[in-house]
């Protein structure tokens, strides 16, 4: 299936709201309109001028962005080549603005202004460039889904809002936002002065800081005889002010830089009032517009003239071409759409290979049947691929459970005689799929990432993401599928010496020969006097629950002997009962005897351990 499509369709919006474009120019004709993402336009004008002046138009809202951005270059070499032009506005020559309409107000930041630049007079084939304050261009994409195949195209939205017309006009929009300043160069502003006081004393500002700047090498001495051909060349030459008789300006006038740069003499007079402004130019137009394609950013030139109408919003095919994608499913629950909790999304995912980058924006999907949903795509660079869903399937449901694990331990460090061990923890997920439908299905799980952590073998063709996973799998008709996806981070805890975990992590170290061997060879020292301590320990804490069971049946023994103390008929049940006392009472004794011995050799065993230990350093494990 193919989408029907033209290269270019015109929406009348009735958009403008300016009095009048923000540059006009006669003699220069617009002929190039370059859109950026960040609120401004590059316009190029063209034209062939005669005489010594061109005199801009320049609403007064608008003059910053031309003052600071203006570039001129003249057609096939220039005698205004590389020159200091005088750019003024001038105070005493206001043009005429456009009528108010009924019951308008005017707004003095639609005043026009004048900026004249003054040429050499004769003929010149001129284009001038500069930026002005233009709405974003938005793009829109639209995703045919086939059985083999996906076809991608590009659209972009562009909205004229400058006050005029762009008749026949090279249009390029470009998929980046370049640092485009708000400057107030025609505002006069004369800076505050160090103030000396009298007798050479104080001064009111004092430098903080100084700054040397780079300078060239000094040039060689030239040799005798060229020295003495330069002193004759000096001779022969003119004098200033011969120079100025004969039209040509002195050193360090606009014609000596003009001439400098490779430009011609004979430059009119600046005027009086004229402020000269230093303009560096290139001799081929497209260089300006070409900055924005210097940083990788993608830029999309239409390869014929347009014709946008002022108020007018168009919408432009930009690129039309089969890129590597296919249909798929994704579980991603959005709090947004209950349903996604239980049900995956519908989606597409495809590869960007249109040799830029794709900016954010709406994406509608159309397969055999037409139009299937819209969906939305975030930035997406060269070679990245984006998984958009459009719809909710409900002939897959999903359930997930979570449990937490801790697993592993490591010896971390040990230090002042305390123990650092390391665990890994983190959560188990399980996923049940089951499919009611009558096709397979291959899915994506979203799996949202828990920070820090790491996938411990994680399914083939995982995608691991930032903050997320897409975990692949497929799906038979009407069957049951289970994933399992574990993550694990290192959680690092101080230990007791005499825990189960303990000795795990020292083991596993001293296996592992890890550290200096005078440490291992200490720590193992240590550690079987901790072994010793321990089984002391542990036979200790055997014979106090063996105690406190002798002692509950002893007290048992003695209530039941109380309560049959004065029934002759019981005498062989006291008897019994008397016999099973005293063997409880000499057991008990040899019991209390063991664990004193066990408590005072555990305390000595426990000191030596602890004075062992303190002077043994294992360095934080990487």
């Amino acid at each position: 299936m193919r989408i029907p499509v033209v290269a270019c369709l015109a929406l009348s919006f009735c958009l403008s709201c300016a009095s009048g474009p923000p540059v006009t120019a006669d003699g220069l004709t617009l002929r190039r309109v370059v859109i950026y993402r960040n609120g401004v336009a590059y316009f190029e004008r063209e034209g062939h001028v005669t005489g010594n002046r061109v005199s801009f138009r320049v609403r007064r809202d608008e003059i910053s962005d031309f003052l600071a951005s203006f570039a001129v270059m003249e057609k096939d070499g220039s005698s205004v080549r590389a020159a200091s032009f005088p750019l003024h506005r001038e105070a005493d020559a206001q043009p005429p603005v456009e009528p108010l309409k009924a019951g308008a107000v005017p707004d003095p930041k639609r005043k026009l202004e004048t900026v004249v630049m003054e040429l050499d007079g004769g003929e010149h084939d001129l284009s001038v460039g500069y930026i002005a304050e233009s709405p974003v261009w938005r793009p829109s994409y639209r995703l045919v889904l086939q059985k083999d195949k996906v076809h991608l195209q590009v659209w972009g939205i562009v909205q004229n809002l400058s006050g005029e017309d762009w008749p026949h006009t090279r249009l390029s929009v470009v998929a980046d936002a370049p640092l485009a300043l708000q400057t107030q160069l025609e505002t006069s502003l004369i800076p505050s002065r160090p103030v000396l006081a009298e007798g050479n004393e104080v001064m009111a500002v004092v430098p903080q800081s100084e700054t040397t700047l780079a300078q060239a090498p000094p040039e060689p001495a030239p040799a005798p005889a060229a020295a003495m051909a330069m002193e004759e060349q000096a001779k022969a030459a003119p004098s200033p002010a011969k120079k100025a008789r004969m039209g040509q300006r002195a050193p360090g006038s606009a014609g000596g830089l003009a001439r400098a740069f490779g430009g011609a003499a004979n430059i009119a007079d600046f005027d009086s009032g004229a402020a000269p402004m230093q303009v560096s130019r290139v001799r081929n137009m497209a260089a300006l517009a070409a900055v924005a394609v210097s940083g990788g950013a993608t830029r999309y030139d239409l390869p014929n003239p347009v014709t946008v109408p002022d108020g007018n919003a168009t919408m432009l095919l930009l690129l039309d071409r089969e890129v590597a994608g296919e249909s798929a499913f994704l579980f991603a629950p959005d709090a947004g759409m209950p349903d996604s909790t239980a049900h995956p999304f519908r989606v597409a995912r495809f590869t960007n290979q249109t040799g830029g980058l794709l900016e954010r924006g709406p994406l509608a999907f159309y397969g055999e049947s037409g139009f299937l949903g819209q969906g939305v795509i975030d930035g997406l660079p060269e070679g990245a691929s984006a998984t958009v869903p459009f719809a909710i399937e409900q002939s897959l449901a999903i359930e997930r459970n979570v449990e937490y694990i801790q697993e592993g331990a490591r010896l971390f460090q040990v230090e002042g005689g305390q123990l650092t061990i390391e665990r890994q923890v983190g959560p188990r997920t399980h996923y049940k799929i089951k499919s009611g439908g009558a096709e397979p299905a291959k899915l994506w799980l979203k799996h949202a990432r828990q920070s820090g952590s790491k996938l411990v073998s994680p399914p083939k063709d995982t995608e691991d993401n930032v903050g997320s996973a897409l975990v692949p799998t497929h799906v038979q008709p009407r069957a049951t599928v289970e994933i399992v996806i574990d993550e694990r981070q290192g959680q690092r805890q101080g230990e007791d010496w005499l825990s189960n975990l303990a000795e795990l992590a020292v083991k596993q170290f001293l296996g592992a020969g890890h550290g200096d061997s005078a440490t291992v060879s200490a720590l193992r020292a240590a550690f079987g006097l901790r072994n010793d301590w321990k089984k002391l320990t542990d036979e200790g804490n055997r014979l106090r629950l063996e105690q406190q069971g002798i002692e509950r049946a002893t007290d048992e023994t003695r209530d039941n002997l109380r309560s049959i103390e004065k029934n002759k008929a019981a005498d062989d049940l006291r008897k019994t009962l008397t016999g099973r006392l005293a063997k409880a009472s000499a057991r008990l004794d040899v019991v209390l005897k063991r664990l004193v011995e066990v408590d005072m050799q555990g305390k000595e065993l426990e000191l030596r351990f602890r004075e062992a230990i303190k002077d043994i350093h294992v360095p934080a494990q990487s």
